[in-house]
């Protein structure tokens, strides 16, 4: 198993959700389907990146690939935890 590590921007928002949805997609048309996210420099996100997150993570378990999520600092944790995408995921902290 080959797992893509991909460093989330501090503040994955519309337009880097935007960038990071076409990149991913393009990883995945190539094959790729399993992804590690580093969040150890994001410090916000917002509606449209948890969307992009889900839209991603769907895929990956159609594919039976995985998703995991890394060094997520307190106030995004807080935002999965509020969502209930903390029991969605898998997280590392």
């Amino acid at each position: 198993m080959n797992e893509i590590s991909i460093q989330i921007p501090e503040n994955f928002e519309v337009d880097e959700a935007a960038k990071f949805r076409e990149e991913v997609n393009v990883m995945i048309g190539k094959g790729e389907k399993h992804f590690v996210l580093n969040f150890n420099n994001c410090s916000f996100i917002d509606s449209t990146g948890l969307g992009v997150l889900v839209g991603i993570y769907k895929k990956c378990m159609e594919l039976e690939g995985s998703f995991k999520l890394n060094s997520i600092n307190p106030k995004v944790m807080k935002i999965f935890e509020l969502t209930r995408l903390d029991k969605v995921f898998e997280i590392k902290k």
